[in-house]
């Protein structure tokens, strides 16, 4: 779980770096328009979706471990190469490059949590990973400020120093998770006992997915047929329009209210904090009473109440307020992922969903940073209330699913079934009698 809490704060740190170097002469030095940054926030997600049909089948295919850290040394290395681009083309074909090799990391990470807890702990496990998202941008706020002092340092600006100290301290890691990542329950580096081993068995009967090397399309057809399959697909989608805007755009529009460039690096950390805040809670709450889905609903109707001040409130530095609350939506977003790795069994189902909605969260983000248009800046107001649209159909989308899976438990358990479950067998959440869905 380390390692899996590390890769995140480092993988949304280096996403985050055009987001600090907007502020801190990358535009200049690049030569870029409004629009053209837009597509530099935009490009990374079309790498991320190029990469999700090979994801899918390696890492079905390849020891997580070993995948992961060759994955993420290879972006640490185009990340500090960044620092030599001084073109919008140049940027662009490493921003795509960024995307296609970070691709693979949060598919990887559900599977790895899915595998290795039980479906009450993973609630937890996946709030901790969002968690290192928040003090990333935490503590990424407090970098991205020092760093700002670096300018001129060895005739280079500011923000390739950036990319420079990230992508070094990123490729360390990898070589760090290439060898030393335990990624199956039953590890050898584990070196459990036969009686750990029986302990380990027990606990896969309630973890929702055994890892194996079989690929199986009936998972898929499953999934294909099921009407929460699309919710699902589709709320990834409309929650990311947001998160891709707001982590391009978050030190853009505080620089817009009045604020220096490094204080509105500054300012992003009580974003970060925000996001701790929301994520604390939700994994508290979710773990004490359950409530997953409606939890999520009133975590988005907050990040609506944000986005609506943002827009309404007429003194600028105040608008930080309703900047701070939208942050909610990242708290919502770890109890639909909880959800998802909860609920979904089945080794290749598991991977296809959790792939599928990668592929949305993909689109959401890629198209998100467009809906800020540079005319309507610094408030965007166009791409505002596009988000507010996006959280309401969400709510929709989330008790339309909740419905399916209450209405499948209600099911089960007026006609509870005698046959007996071998833990080491696939099967999905549809063929194992017993499974109870996590609402």
């Amino acid at each position: 779980m380390p390692c899996i809490a590390i890769l995140n704060f480092l993988q949304f740190f280096d996403k985050s770096a055009l987001s600090y170097s907007a502020v801190l002469g990358i535009k200049d030095d690049a030569h870029l328009t409004g629009s053209q940054f837009s597509w530099l926030g935009s490009i990374f997600y079309l790498g991320y979706l190029v990469y999700q049909v090979p994801n899918t089948f390696l890492i079905q295919r390849l020891p997580i471990g070993k995948y992961l850290g060759v994955l993420i040394i290879i972006w640490g290395t185009i990340l500090a190469l960044t620092c030599l681009a001084k073109d919008f083309g140049k940027l662009a074909g490493l921003r795509f490059l960024l995307g296609l090799f970070e691709a693979g990391i949060y598919p990887l990470c559900i599977m790895l949590i899915s595998s290795m807890y039980r479906r009450s702990e993973q609630a937890q496990r996946i709030g901790t990973v969002y968690i290192c998202n928040g003090l990333a941008m935490a503590f990424g706020g407090l970098v991205g400020y020092g760093i700002g002092h670096m300018s001129g340092v060895r005739g280079m600006s500011a923000w390739q120093w950036i990319m420079i100290i990230l992508g070094s301290v990123t490729v360390v890691f990898g070589i760090f998770c290439f060898f030393l990542l335990v990624d199956d329950p039953k590890s050898k580096m584990l070196r459990l006992t036969p009686e750990e081993e029986k302990a380990v068995d027990n606990r896969k009967l309630d973890n929702a997915v055994v890892i194996t090397r079989e690929f199986k399309f009936s998972h898929i057809i499953e999934a294909l047929k099921e009407p929460r399959y699309y919710c699902f697909v589709f709320t990834s989608l409309l929650f990311n329009l947001q998160n891709g805007a707001l982590n391009t755009f978050q030190s853009v529009i505080t620089a817009g209210f009045g604020f220096s460039s490094l204080n509105a690096i500054l300012l992003t950390i009580p974003s970060g904090v925000a996001d701790c805040i929301f994520i604390a809670f939700a994994v508290w709450y979710n773990r004490r009473y359950g409530n997953t889905i409606h939890l999520a609903s009133i975590l988005l109707f907050v990040t609506i109440i944000g986005l609506i001040l943002l827009i309404v409130i007429p003194a600028a530095k105040v608008k930080l307020v309703g900047l701070y609350i939208t942050w909610a939506f990242c708290a919502a977003y770890v109890l639909f992922l909880t959800s998802l790795a909860n609920n979904v069994s089945g080794y290749t189902k598991k991977i296809f969903y959790s792939t599928s909605v990668i592929v949305f969260y993909t689109i959401g983000n890629f198209c998100g940073p467009l809906m800020m248009v540079a005319t309507q800046a610094p408030l965007y107001l166009g791409g505002m209330i596009g988000y507010i649209a996006a959280d309401a159909i969400c709510i929709i989308l989330l008790q339309i699913a909740r419905y399916y899976m209450a209405k499948a438990n209600k099911e089960r358990l007026a006609n509870p079934s005698d046959v007996k479950v071998n833990p080491e067998e696939d099967l999905t959440d549809c063929e194992n009698p017993h499974f109870i869905y996590r609402l």
